[in-house]
Formats: structure tokens, C-alpha cells, sequence
């Protein structure tokens, strides 16, 4: 199988992964395994099958729309593997099921309070500063040069509050943690790409930064809806709002191409000096990962390869529990 050849020193491009709560989850094209320390100091894992058509059929291979993928990966596997980490570390003294009602409530909640945040705020912040600046008198512009400056001023609005979202939360110690297990997915896939050996002495020397990142994948998505809400002027506001909802697809399946171009061509110097602003925001979501976090990151990582049919299942070992390794929080019995 060609993706199973080194090129040059370095692997394809087929995984990414994010962090979760005290562990990290990796995904493949054919599955997807989180990694969990519990309150033991044990690694826990829970593997699941990809769907074959999702994510190795047409669709990954039709530009622009595998950036649905990439939304399926933060909405729906990646909520699902943060609901699981979180019954793990609440342990069974609690009776708490996240993947239950109560999960999906506290998702759903979110979901929309982040959608009136990010979404409806920057709007209708724009819409009132192209009131005041005269652009949008009436509050609507035809496609030119108004419009332009007002969809520009709702991009800056949306970049400044998830910089500003993120550094704030970054200073809660549970969320310092996750940022380490982050920079700890980063390094991994890092040192792999790179054809590396998967120990957490080896691993450790790879950068937290990743072309490929969700945090990334947000900031482009920014920049790119400027350029996108820009074609469609600024319409009266119902119409607005729902053109912020609707094109969200749209958005995410250029933000994507975008983000595996630079990806590819991360070598060529230009696109490094573009995808700096990309590398820079990462820094805000890791952290320089300990080395049980490593280890976390390579368990779960060397599951998915053993389902690529790269690693032999019992090459993919689970280190021993490792108490000291445990999260304060969990130690005192109150959960993360």
C-alpha cells in the first residue's frame, strides 16, 4: 500500500486528533481510539470504527466538500470522544452518564451559545460600527467596497473574541492541562509525519505547532468568511444572520482546502511566512506536554495505526498505571 511508504523521511498526511479531558483522541481513516488516564493512573482506551463511506469513499476525495468531514470530526466524533473522557474521569463512584441526555443537553447548550457568540455578536457589532461610520445608513450595503469594510470589521470582531476566549480560559489550571495533552496530539503526529520512533523521549522533541490544527482551522475560517460574506454585501439583517448560519458548510469546505494546501506545502518558505498567524494562535491551545501526557497521546495514536494496518497490535503496548500521573483535580474526587 503506497500509505504505508515513508517519502523522503516523511509519512502522509491522514490523521489528526484532539485533546480531550485528561487524554487525547486520534483518528485514522479507519478508526478512531481515546486515550484516557483515570483516577488510577491507568490508560483507558476506547477504539470505534469510521464510517467507510465518510471517510474513505467520495466524499474525502471531492474538494471543498470533505470539509464536512472536518466539521464531523469537532461536532460529532470529537463530542462523543469528550463525553466518553469525561465519564472516565468522573470514575463509577458518580452516577453520571455524559453520553446520556445530560451529555447531549450540555453540548446542544453550548453548541448555541457558541453560535450566538461567535455568529450573532460580531453581526450585529459590525452592523452598528457601519451605522455609525455611515457605510450601512439603513443598515444593508450593495456588494462594493462598503460591504467590504463592514464584513471586515465582523471578521476582525470574530478573531479578537475567540483570541481573547481562549486566552481567558487557558488560565483555568483543568484547561492548562488539556492544553498540554494538546501540544502532546501535536507532537505525536508530528514525529510521525516526520518518520520518527513513538517514545515519549523521541516525541518529546517535535514542536506543539501543527499546519493542520484545529485552532487553525478556525482562525482560516475567519479569514475566509471576509472574503465569502464580502460577495454578498450586507443584506437586511434577518437575511444576514441566516447567511452567517447557511453558509457554515461552505466556509468550513474552503477553510479546510486551505488549511491541507498549506498543510502539503508547509516546506515552501511563502507559505510558512502565511500560515504564521495559524502557528502563532496555537500557541494560546498548548502547552508543553509532560511526559505522562505523551504517553497518553502515543497510546491512543498507535491504536489508530494498528487499525491502518501499520503497527502490529501487540507492538501498540499500554504503559503501566501511573499514580503520580493523575490530575489533582481527580485526586481530590472532584472530577475536571
Amino acid at each position: 500500500m503506497a500509505d504505508k511508504e515513508r517519502d523522503g523521511g516523511r509519512r502522509p498526511f491522514n490523521y489528526g486528533g484532539q485533546a480531550v479531558i485528561e487524554g487525547v483522541m486520534m483518528r485514522g481513516a479507519h478508526s478512531a481510539a481515546v486515550a484516557v488516564r483515570n483516577s488510577e493512573g491507568e490508560i483507558v482506551v476506547h477504539e470505534t470504527p469510521l464510517s467507510r463511506r465518510l471517510y474513505r469513499g467520495r466524499i474525502i476525495r471531492t474538494p471543498f466538500v470533505r470539509g464536512v468531514v472536518g466539521l464531523w470530526d469537532a461536532l460529532g466524533l470529537g463530542t462523543r470522544a469528550l463525553m466518553w473522557a469525561a465519564d472516565v474521569a468522573v470514575g463509577e463512584e458518580d452516577d453520571v452518564d455524559f453520553n446520556g441526555p445530560v451529555g447531549w443537553l450540555t453540548i446542544g447548550l453550548s453548541l448555541l451559545l457558541g453560535m450566538g457568540l461567535f455568529f450573532l455578536v460580531p453581526t450585529l457589532g459590525a452592523a452598528g460600527i457601519g451605522n455609525l461610520l455611515g457605510l450601512t445608513p439603513d443598515g444593508t450595503a450593495p456588494i462594493g467596497f462598503a460591504a467590504f469594510i463592514v464584513n471586515l470589521i465582523e471578521g476582525l470582531i470574530q478573531i479578537t473574541m475567540l483570541i481573547c476566549y481562549i486566552w481567558a480560559i487557558g488560565r483555568i489550571p483543568d484547561v492548562k492541562r488539556l492544553f498540554g495533552y494538546h501540544g502532546a496530539e501535536h507532537k505525536t503526529i508530528n514525529a510521525w509525519e516526520a518518520g520518527a520512533d513513538l517514545t515519549p523521549e523521541v516525541v518529546d522533541g517535535f514542536p506543539i505547532e501543527h499546519p493542520r490544527c484545529g485552532t487553525a482551522f478556525l482562525l482560516t475560517v475567519a479569514f475566509v468568511s471576509v472574503l465569502v460574506f464580502s460577495l454578498l454585501g450586507r443584506p437586511p439583517l434577518p437575511l444576514l444572520v441566516l447567511s452567517r448560519v447557511v453558509l457554515i458548510p461552505v466556509l468550513a469546505g474552503i477553510a479546510y482546502e486551505v488549511i491541507q494546501f498549506s498543510a502539503r506545502n508547509f516546506h515552501r518558505p511563502l507559505v510558512r511566512m502565511l500560515v504564521r498567524p495559524n502557528l502563532a494562535l496555537q500557541h494560546l491551545t498548548t502547552r508543553q506536554p509532560e511526559r505522562h501526557m505523551l504517553e497518553v497521546a502515543i497510546v491512543a495514536f498507535e491504536r489508530v495505526l494498528v487499525s491502518e494496518g501499520l503497527l502490529a497490535r501487540e507492538a501498540a503496548q499500554v504503559p503501566a498505571p501511573d499514580p503520580a500521573a493523575v490530575s489533582p483535580t481527580l485526586v481530590a474526587g472532584e472530577g475536571t
